[in-house]
């Protein structure tokens, strides 16, 4: 429940931090003026921070599912000591990754796009950020999944205790999800990708962010709807809530 937790607060941040940039660029427009807001290259390395942390706040939570599953002895993982541990040490890690476009300033104010990033080309820096912040995390991911395929499959060709096999299926079931979830994030955000590939060849358009910020809106979006899809303790709470406000109302209106 608590890397959960932590993957939907990153998700909302990571998302917060999306809004308060595509704002700027908005108000920008509609004064049909060319200003860099103060915080403007702080919110674009809180861009950074934030999808590093939802990234990798779904790896956190396929890790524990795989350790969950073929390891279920192991109690060390279970714990919410633990569990927090490494939630600390994900943000420690998503917070210094991008340190370095801050401090060097390679975090700049782009007139065309009216946002703060780190200008696309075939650089040292732009290789380290794809890798870093999507190509391990999402990488990892597919491979946990593959490996608890193969280890449910293993299990069920073996005779097994009864309550083994349906726990490690539920729980495939879960790294599934995960594996659901970074597949929104990786085709609606197909755009980014590939103008991350043209840069290489200083062929990217104009308003490339505009263009790749807006599929990213809408992956945010699909991420939060399919969160709250597969989170039932979520779902529960959420509902409690608002049957609670609702039963709160209707006494007050009669």
């Amino acid at each position: 429940m608590m890397l959960v937790a932590n993957s939907c607060l990153a998700t909302l941040m990571f998302g917060s931090a999306m809004l308060s940039l595509t704002s700027f660029t908005l108000q920008n427009d509609l004064k049909q003026i060319q200003y860099q807001f103060p915080f403007c290259v702080f919110i674009g390395y809180a861009t950074y921070v934030t999808c590093t942390i939802q990234n990798y706040s779904l790896l956190l939570q396929a890790i524990y599912r795989y350790l969950f599953i073929v390891h279920p002895n192991r109690l060390f993982w279970h714990s919410y000591r633990i569990q927090l541990m490494f939630i600390c040490i994900s943000w420690i890690i998503a917070i210094a990754l991008p340190m370095e476009y801050l401090f060097t300033g390679e975090i700049i104010y782009d007139v065309d796009n009216q946002i703060c990033q780190m200008t696309l080309r075939f650089s040292f820096s732009v290789i380290y950020m794809a890798f870093c912040l999507f190509g391990i995390p999402v990488s990892m991911i597919m491979f946990i999944y593959f490996l608890l395929v193969r280890y449910v499959k293993q299990m069920s060709a073996n005779v097994r205790p009864t309550n083994t096999l349906p726990r490690a299926q539920r729980d495939l079931k879960m790294v599934r999800r995960i594996v659901i979830l970074v597949m929104i994030l990786v085709t609606i955000c197909f755009p980014y990708q590939l103008f991350l590939i043209m840069s290489f060849f200083n062929i990217t358009p104009k308003h490339n962010f505009r263009i790749a910020f807006i599929f990213g809106d809408t992956a945010m979006l699909c991420v939060i709807i399919t969160l709250f899809q597969f989170t039932d303790p979520l779902k529960m709470s959420l509902m409690k809530i608002i049957n609670r406000q609702a039963n709160m109302v209707i006494p007050a209106v009669s």
